[in-house]
């Protein structure tokens, strides 16, 4: 086993389905793996778990929602092998009508038995959506890594899923009365007069009481997601990134750090319908290329600079 940090904890996240996340997730897993790591696999998204096929695997008899459930199950329990050396899978919930939304019970026991695993890499791939219960899986990961397409609603619902985060991150660390009342009122109604974003709601927390206003400024300085561009195929396309990354600077006071893209390839979604990832596929093709040097980035906390 590598010399790493125990329990390096990743969190994948889209603001939309369809956008490629479970395909970036379970091959990122493989290109870890692949590097002689430990790695084990969370299947986060119980609304509609899918990361058994892209193994080529059947659904589990035993899962997460076991888990969860059980006073004996430890998470161990349920890892599953994938057929790849390094890399074990947590099944999604297979009763999604009860685990689509896991109370808070389940959800700090999920979280707690995460952070005990012992792999060099956990990997959790999270639902579409912005659930407190994914935002909190993501906030608690060592790196969050945000996957989106570069189409407006794709992009739009990433902006979304940042600015849900930094509000629940703000929320948890709060603890002046006078702060945490507001931040609740403006964060859950529709008024006008709000802060739009929370950039500007930081600086009416420092009016009102300044020890609150420096704690978010640290906490947005510290809270500095990934970002992975799926389907590109023009240059236009890469350059979403860049804009992105600015928005987010410049109204959101977080560093977005664009770890890269992956391009459109036609082995790539051929890969899917075989049910093989497509480093094991066709490890030669762009998408694959693409996949090893967005993983190298974010190991590295490497980021994409514009070019002059």
């Amino acid at each position: 086993m590598s010399n790493i940090k125990k329990n390096n904890i990743w969190a994948i996240a889209g603001g939309k389905g369809g956008v490629g996340k479970s395909f970036f997730t379970s091959n990122l897993s493989v290109e870890l793996a692949q590097r002689g790591h430990t790695v084990v696999l969370i299947d986060a998204d119980f609304g509609g778990p899918n990361l058994h096929t892209f193994f080529g695997l059947n659904s589990s008899k035993i899962s997460i929602s076991d888990f969860v459930k059980s006073a004996q199950l430890q998470l161990d329990d349920i890892l599953l092998p994938t057929g790849f050396p390094n890399l074990k899978l947590a099944s999604g919930a297979h009763d999604v009508l009860d685990m689509a939304n896991p109370n808070l019970i389940q959800q700090n026991k999920l979280r707690k038995a995460i952070r005990t695993l012992k792999a060099d890499y956990i990997l959790i791939d999270l639902g579409a959506g912005t659930s407190y219960y994914t935002l909190d899986l993501f906030l608690m990961a060592d790196k969050s890594v945000l996957v989106t397409a570069p189409e407006p609603t794709s992009v739009e619902n990433t902006y979304r899923f940042i600015k849900s985060a930094i509000y629940r991150k703000l929320k948890s660390v709060i603890r002046h009365p006078e702060v945490k009342a507001y931040l609740e009122k403006v964060t859950d109604s529709k008024n006008e007069d709000n802060p739009r974003t929370p950039a500007m709601l930081v600086s009416e927390i420092n009016r009102i009481n300044p020890q609150a206003g420096e704690t978010l400024k640290y906490e947005l300085a510290n809270f500095s997601p990934k970002l992975v561009i799926n389907q590109v195929r023009t240059p236009s396309d890469v350059r979403i990134g860049f804009s992105m990354r600015q928005a987010c600077s410049k109204y959101f006071g977080v560093n977005l750090g664009y770890a890269g893209f992956i391009e459109h390839d036609a082995a790539a979604l051929q890969s899917i319908r075989i049910r093989q990832p497509v480093l094991l596929y066709a490890p030669d093709t762009i998408s694959s290329q693409c996949i090893v040097k967005v993983a190298q980035n974010i190991r590295q906390n490497y980021h994409l600079v514009p070019s002059a």
